[in-house]
């Protein structure tokens, strides 16, 4: 089985792929990591979270095949539900969970970490978002994303936010997700691992400068109501304040 962590972009997508990876570890699930070297998936499952990109039929057969032959690994993904998808997951082949996040702050940390790594002299994924405008692009296609997530059927669907503040709820939801037992000691080791305010030093927890509403003090008046024209359809669905 294939367990899939998808999350908007800057939502806190890496911290719950380790938590959820760490957790499936306690079954003595296969690293993905592994995996990719042994079927040789280095061009399918990238990056150091073995991320899948796109949920082609292609790219889902092909990390398909270790899962047929009893392998369980988590993989990761920012991409938009597909049929091939849904198609895994009523095969039992596939396990869904998907993380999101105030696309207004998801979007200023994503110009941040861009423009950080620019001065850096290391430009990622996000150094091409230069501007408000370009921020605003970048974060309506993920917006668009979210919306097909949740009308997915068997998916649990997660805020960063209420990880955050209700993280003995949300974890237990994950590990009953997971199908897990929460009890077991190895199970609880990992949920306090995690556990937000933990360790500032742990690899994997990316929230600690994930201030929640930190957009409202960064933008200013103009920027915040052209915000609120172009995503209100979408926040208060999301259960965020217009």
């Amino acid at each position: 089985m294939i367990v899939l962590s998808v999350g908007m972009p800057r939502a806190g997508s890496g911290w719950h792929y380790n938590l959820i990876h760490d957790l499936m570890k306690t079954t003595g699930c296969v690293d993905a990591r592994d995996i990719r070297e042994k079927y040789r998936l280095q061009k399918i499952l990238t990056e150091v979270n073995c991320n899948i990109g796109v949920l082609s039929a292609r790219r889902l057969g092909m990390v398909a095949l270790p899962a047929l032959l009893g392998n369980t690994f988590v993989i990761k993904a920012h991409a938009a539900p597909t049929s091939a998808s849904r198609l895994l997951l009523t095969l039992g082949l596939l396990r869904i969970t998907y993380i999101y996040r105030d696309p207004r702050d998801a979007m200023l940390s994503a110009y941040d970490f861009g423009q950080r790594a620019l001065v850096k002299g290391r430009p990622n994924a996000f150094s091409h978002i230069s501007d408000f405008e370009k921020s605003v692009e970048f974060m309506m296609e993920y917006v668009r994303i979210w919306e097909k997530w949740m009308n997915e059927k068997n998916v649990l669907v997660a805020r960063y936010e209420d990880l955050l503040t209700n993280y003995e709820e949300e974890s237990a939801r994950l590990v009953n997700h997971l199908k897990l037992d929460g009890s077991r000691f190895e199970v609880q080791k990992v949920i306090e691992q995690y556990r937000p305010g933990v360790s500032d030093a742990q690899q994997g927890l990316h929230f600690y400068k994930g201030k929640i509403g930190r957009f409202r003090d960064f933008y200013n008046e103009e920027k915040k109501h052209a915000l609120k024209e172009m995503l209100s359809p979408y926040l208060s669905r999301m259960g965020y304040d217009v």
